[in-house]
């Protein structure tokens, strides 16, 4: 059985800012996992399924759905057992989605979930995508047509209560083609060149120099 995992971007609330990847992982796979903050795993309050259903319902089909308890108490435990779940569906099912709300790169669980999946399943961790969605901030600057950052400006994430010290990871755009890249610094750098075109390429490092204008660079944060 070729096993496949689903990590799904479901968006900041609307099912019609669902993407199509997201939707079509959901017409592929077996089982949905489905967060749920309730302790009887119910899901009377949860937004995450409402959006679920309001996407397989547009879709027409129907689907195995699991319900996964988490209590967003960033307990390290809590993650164990979320992966665990995950897993056993897996053992279960060929293809599998777990969802999670707005994008899996912003303060999502999932990226904790995916190390200890790694840790206890490497060819699930392997077979896994993680599918980006809209981002709440994203969403909000087009409701009420402001832009985050035009021109030479830059946009700042940050958390309002931060449970320790801030590290940051930092994206670069818009470099001028031919630019030597020794200034932007040393770190934990991938290099995207036009992404999801026919030439796309991503490199685990910075490159020398800047060949394409569509040039992002993501310096990662250094966690423990």
């Amino acid at each position: 059985m070729n096993q496949k995992l689903y990590m799904v971007s479901l968006g900041p609330g609307d099912v019609e800012l669902l993407t199509l990847k997201a939707l079509n992982a959901f017409k592929s796979c077996d089982t949905i996992c489905v967060p749920t903050k309730s302790e009887d795993k119910s899901f009377t309050k949860s937004i995450t399924y409402k959006i679920v259903s309001e996407a397989l319902n547009i879709l027409g089909i129907e689907k195995n759905i699991i319900p996964v308890y988490s209590p967003m108490r960033f307990n390290p435990q809590d993650w164990e057992d979320e992966a665990d779940i995950v897993l056993q569906a897996c053992a279960d099912d060929a293809s599998v989605c777990f969802v999670t709300l707005g994008d899996a790169g912003i303060y999502s669980s999932i990226y904790y979930l995916l190390d200890i999946i790694k840790e206890k399943n490497i060819s699930v961790y392997e077979s896994c995508e993680v599918i980006a969605g809209v981002t709440s901030f994203s969403a909000a600057s087009a409701e009420v047509k402001k832009a985050l950052c035009l021109g030479d400006e830059a946009l700042v994430i940050k958390p309002i209560n931060p449970r320790g010290e801030v590290k940051t990871t930092e994206i670069l755009m818009r470099p001028k083609i031919g630019m030597d890249t020794s200034s932007l610094g040393e770190g934990d750098f991938y290099t995207f060149e036009n992404m999801y075109l026919k030439d796309a390429k991503i490199t685990p490092s910075k490159i020398e120099k800047v060949k394409r204008y569509m040039t992002l660079f993501i310096n990662f944060v250094k966690r423990d």
